[in-house]
């Protein structure tokens, strides 16, 4: 597929550059070229949407992580508009994590560079593309492998795959999760999302919140008391706001 790009930079150098290497690339097509954030954003939405925007952050008025917020807020819920953000400060690629940016180049950054987020870029729009192009399955005949066993977590820029059945545990560190697997239980995966936030999408037959801090996955519980469980070395505790739900649970071995 093509995707439709636009380019913001205040430095004409930059900008100039950015819009030859969109024009290089066969499956990128330039639809518009910004020197500030606040044209782009007028541009934006007065016109019709785009699929990428190599943005650079520090710009006068509004700054790139600002015009990221916004179109962040706009864009909630929807797959039309990712971001690639072009800089010279690497002391801002958290904060682009953080508005979910799709990659980060740091200036000065050569085509191969460049055509390697291009690429990042393509494949996600790929994935959406193939996912609403799925045929839903028919009304009255259940399918024969379950729907939702697995979900995507954004992981350094990537969307990794990640199966119900590998989980064995997920710890929440503030804006962050760790979530421990079978398949590799000593290198849990970083994810830039809530524990409640996922804890939503996690089907509640299959996993529990125990603590504030740690859901569970119920098939991989080895051994349990009231006030813990314990999954494989680690042994996590049950805090008094869950044990009321985890007692439920657990009632019936009781």
């Amino acid at each position: 597929m093509t995707l439709s790009c636009i380019a913001v930079d205040d430095e004409p150098l930059a900008l100039g550059l950015v819009c030859a290497f969109i024009e290089k690339t066969p499956f990128l097509q330039l639809a518009g070229r910004y020197s500030s954030a606040v044209e782009a954003l007028q541009g934006l939405l007065s016109g019709p949407p785009v699929n990428v925007i190599f943005l650079d952050i520090q710009m006068p008025d509004l700054t790139g992580l600002e015009l990221a917020r916004v179109l962040e807020r706009s864009n909630r819920g929807t797959n039309i508009t990712r971001i690639v953000f072009t800089t010279a400060f690497d002391q801002f690629a958290l904060d682009g994590f953080r508005v979910d940016a799709l990659d980060y180049l740091l200036k000065p950054f050569n085509y191969e560079e460049f055509l390697r987020a291009a690429s990042k870029a393509r494949q996600y729009f790929d994935l959406v593309q193939r996912t609403e192009m799925a045929p839903a399955a028919p009304l009255l005949t259940p399918p024969a492998e379950p729907a939702d066993d697995y979900l995507f977590l954004k992981v350094e820029y990537q969307l990794v795959r990640i199966a119900y059945n590998d989980i064995l545990y997920i710890e929440g560190l503030k804006d962050y999760v760790k979530v421990y697997r079978h398949s590799d239980p000593d290198k849990p995966v970083l994810s830039l999302t809530s524990l409640k936030s996922l804890e939503e999408k996690l089907p509640a037959n299959q996993f529990m919140r125990v603590h504030r801090s740690f859901i569970v996955a119920l098939n991989s519980i080895q051994a349990f008391t009231k006030n813990s469980v314990q999954i494989g070395s680690a042994v996590i505790p049950v805090s008094d706001q869950y044990k009321d739900s985890f007692g439920q649970f657990i009632s019936r071995w009781l």
